[in-house]
């Protein structure tokens, strides 16, 4: 039966350019698992969008003179650009700033706080005396107290993961000056996640199947008892506070607000589909998975306060699991583009077949551990996977049987060696789908493209080349046997790679139509020619 799939992906600040770190740690992956679920009928909701009230946003607008909004124009135009180029396949794409994502962000806020969980407290913020301004998180960096990294944030460390508040930090100081931070008290409104913690401690006990440093690491934070956060912030850019009694200069803070996003995005998919009420299926119906697509810094909101707020809200489904990548990193540090290390995602995409950087980042995904890449390893993968193992396969298959096509005898029976490698396929099927559903990616791309080297070697084996000059029967059994292979392979290679998949497909005829099972091509028909799948590089 067909399942509700909820596919929640990280909301990337609308605040500079991305990188391959941010790609390889949720927006593939994420794109990855949505397609394989789409392919086996289930009902799949993909959604995120651009985070439009992040400080980070407000800190650039500052540093070039501009307002807010200009930058955030500018880099969401920029960010469907790289979903269009990829392929990445979003249900809904959208932003913080609508209307609709307002509404439920002050809904939430409101059904919380008379549900007794937000309340007003005073609270020792960051100021900055030279400009006479309190200062946000973001807007505060020092020393990490607890791994001692010098580029702490006020709201969390970068290096070690840990959430901070800026009075932790050592040496903070200001991002607008460099002066040193002073601090004032001032009025905010506050989570009550100290009332959650059991409740989260018994949540997250019962999760199976989890990333061990996910679930090792959320423990170990609620172990050590969660702290009230506030949830407001002395800004003049974000949502609006609703029965605000804090006075003017605040707004709800991206923290509480961003994550809020996956439920007004479903919300509002479901208004542009013409039924408000679809979303319901994916919140309210126990029965619905929700995964959360995240890198690894974004454990601590997505795995603790993020479920704490559902439990404070009531009725709405947990997530089913938060497999939260680890870093990308580039000659030992973690990719950034905005430390310069590493080149942007623009500049790999003016360089690089789309399915070819999706491969070469699929191979490497750091589910587990931090992963270093390279462009030389990238460049070996596509020249020794993608060109000399799959797309030779490919071309020579298609080759051989369009060159003989004409002498090709269709009355032909299978033997043992032909069986065993269509028996295979459904083995590669069947593993491939399992690694998928885990989301263990990288090892089902990895189980894939080791088919693919077992048909290489059944053709090696049986050499139709030669057969079909001296049986043309047998030779074209072969070729079928192999020319089934190949299109299993495709439809495996799909969620990873769906434009060349796809044209692998479209060229072959088939009497069944299974996204991912076996075919039956159809005999007799004509095969299209399509060339070259991938380019090599120098």
């Amino acid at each position: 039966m067909s399942k509700n799939i909820l596919v929640c992906v990280a909301w990337p600040y609308a605040s500079g350019s991305r990188h391959l770190g941010h790609i390889g740690g949720a927006y593939l992956p994420a794109d990855i698992f949505a397609r394989y679920h789409r392919l086996i009928g289930n009902r799949v909701v993909m959604v995120s969008g651009s985070d439009v009230h992040g400080t980070p946003i407000t800190v650039r607008a500052d540093n070039e003179g501009v307002e807010p909004i200009e930058i955030v124009n500018k880099y969401h135009k920029e960010f469907l650009g790289y979903w269009d180029k990829l392929n990445i396949q979003w249900d809904n794409y959208t932003t913080t700033m609508t209307d609709n994502h307002k509404k439920v962000t002050q809904e939430m806020f409101l059904k919380i706080k008379a549900n007794g969980l937000i309340e007003k407290n005073k609270s020792i913020q960051a100021y900055d005396p030279i400009e006479n301004k309190f200062l946000p998180d973001r807007y505060v960096e020092g020393e990490c107290p607890k791994c001692n990294y010098l580029e702490a944030r006020g709201d969390q460390c970068d290096s070690c993961g840990v959430t901070l508040d800026p009075e932790e930090l050592i040496n903070p100081k200001s991002k607008l000056n460099g002066n040193k931070a002073e601090f004032k008290e001032t009025e905010h409104y506050f989570l009550k996640l100290s009332a959650l913690n059991d409740q989260l401690s018994k949540w997250l006990n019962s999760k199976k199947g989890w990333r061990p440093h996910v679930i090792n690491f959320s423990k170990s934070f609620v172990e050590e008892g969660l702290q009230d956060r506030a949830i407001t912030r002395d800004l003049d850019w974000g949502v609006d506070i609703p029965n605000n009694e804090l006075g003017d200069g605040k707004k709800i803070y991206v923290w509480f607000e961003a994550v809020i996003g996956y439920l007004s995005a479903t919300k509002e998919w479901a208004s542009n589909m013409g039924d408000p009420e679809l979303w319901k299926d994916f919140w309210l119906d126990e029965n619905s998975e929700s995964y959360y697509f995240v890198g690894k810094d974004n454990v601590p909101f997505h795995a603790i306060i993020w479920p704490s707020m559902l439990m404070a809200y009531g009725d709405l489904n947990l997530p089913t699991n938060v497999p939260a990548n680890q870093y990308i990193l580039i000659k030992g540090e973690k990719a950034s583009a905005s430390r310069g290390v590493g080149k942007t995602l623009n500049d790999y995409l003016d360089e690089w077949n789309p399915d070819s950087l999706r491969y070469a980042l699929g191979s490497i995904l750091p589910e587990q551990n931090d992963s270093e890449i390279s462009e030389n390893e990238m460049i070996r993968r596509n020249n020794e996977e993608l060109v000399a193992a799959w797309g030779n396969l490919v071309q020579r298959v298609f080759s051989q049987y369009i060159n003989n096509f004409d002498n090709l005898d269709f009355d032909f029976e299978l033997i043992d060696v032909d069986k065993n490698i269509l028996d295979q396929a459904n083995t590669c099927f069947e593993k491939t789908g399992q690694l998928i559903e885990k989301v263990e990616l990288k090892s089902a791309l990895q189980t894939v493209m080791s088919f693919v080297n077992k048909i290489n070697a059944y053709l090696n084996e049986t050499e139709p080349w030669k057969v079909i000059k001296k049986d043309n029967k047998r030779g074209t059994a072969i070729l079928y046997t192999a020319l089934t292979s190949i299109d299993a392979c495709a439809s495996m290679f799909t969620p990873f790679m769906p434009s060349t998949s796809q044209m692998v497909k479209n060229a072959i005829v088939r009497n069944t139509q299974n996204n991912w099972e076996l075919n039956e091509i159809k005999k007799g028909a004509e095969l299209k020619n399509i060339g070259h799948l991938f380019k090599k590089f120098d």
